[in-house]
């Protein structure tokens, strides 16, 4: 098998914002796996700045060494990918694809066959008062009944007369809103903030406060009506030796799953075994990856019938994303079937 990458830096449409940074482009590192028949996987490598645990100055140096060991005929495990998620996502991806005729079929079902769809969230990003009231009617009016609104950049009585504004127009029984923090607010204000953020009748808080503040989000979770999503949580963890104790001790309602920045795609069906086994429910969602990643992740997504809204439309985020089949219609999204991708891109070696 011969390895190979290159880079390509998606575009955003709008710079995108959130409580911790704002995003303009987003490094992808496409790789390419070929094997002696001449066939190509491919996989999406690409690290969340500032987010990511593989976010590290060394990266580039430990993909080439990966590229190498690959082709040198290396075992999985001489690659040590436990604390490069990215990494191991991507290789776990374009094998995947490899294993299944090279089709960006990474997983078999209705889904990647363009006959089932899989209803999702419309993001809203962080913006001025206006400009994210406009988001929400817009996503609205595209069929959206689930929102999810970035909080936590803006002052936060601002954010309530928002979040006050949508619920005048729409009702809980309308419109599903959800919201994601990032970590963003101060431990000492946060239940506070949480019973002021209830009034709006919202499904639920995506990490409220900053991960790694167990006994606190523990506190949040016991105290709080408004139901809390662990998210940032649970990078870095391993869910099969640390995820229960972690459930154990914070006893969220919800996971948020993000294959992008957990690494193989077994890790993130364990976390959702742990979470089951705990009687914890959970959603999937992308971390900004192009279409190549958001087909993978929506494909695994797929096999589970999961009836919650999943976090995968961010596809439409950029202006020079990878030419897929993935089409997103009434809040749904879909794969037009197995329709050959192009990857003739204009991508710098």
């Amino acid at each position: 098998m011969i390895a190979s990458y290159s880079i390509h830096d998606l575009q955003f449409r709008k710079p995108a914002k959130t409580s911790r940074n704002t995003l303009e482009t987003k490094r992808l590192y496409l790789l390419k796996l070929q094997n002696h028949a001449g066939l190509i996987g491919y996989g999406e490598i690409s690290p969340f700045a500032d987010l990511s645990i593989d976010d590290r100055p060394d990266f580039v140096q430990k993909l080439n060494q990966c590229i190498d060991l690959i082709n040198e005929g290396a075992p999985l495990e001489d690659l040590d990918l436990d604390s490069w998620p990215s990494i191991a996502f991507g290789y776990d991806t374009a094998l995947r694809d490899l294993a299944n005729g090279g089709r960006q079929q990474f997983f078999t079902g209705s889904f990647a066959d363009g006959i089932a769809s899989i209803h999702i969230n419309g993001l809203i990003w962080m913006a001025s008062k206006k400009e994210m009231l406009s988001q929400v009617e817009e996503k609205i009016q595209q069929g959206y009944r689930c929102i999810k609104m970035k909080i936590g950049a803006l002052d936060f009585d601002e954010e309530c007369r928002l979040l006050e504004a949508i619920r005048k127009k729409y009702s809980a029984f309308q419109i599903e809103l959800r919201v994601d923090a990032n970590g963003a607010f101060p431990l000492s204000d946060a239940l506070d903030m949480l019973k002021d953020l209830n009034r709006f009748e919202l499904h639920s808080i995506e990490q409220p406060i900053r991960q790694g503040n167990w006994e606190h989000m523990a506190e949040l979770c016991a105290k709080s009506a408004l139901d809390i999503a662990l998210d940032e949580e649970l990078l870095g963890i391993n869910p099969a030796m640390d995820g229960d104790r972690m459930l154990q001790v914070i006893q969220p309602k919800y996971l948020i799953i993000k294959p992008g920045l957990l690494g193989a795609f077994s890790v993130s069906a364990e976390w959702i075994k742990q979470a089951e086994a705990k009687h914890t429910a959970w959603w999937i969602t992308s971390a900004l990856e192009s279409n190549l990643g958001l087909a993978a992740i929506s494909q695994f997504a797929s096999q589970y019938k999961n009836p919650l809204p999943q976090g995968l439309g961010t596809g439409q985020l950029y202006t020079n994303n990878i030419p897929s089949p993935l089409q997103i219609n009434q809040g749904r999204l879909a794969q037009d079937g197995l329709e050959v991708w192009n990857f003739n891109l204009s991508l710098p070696e």
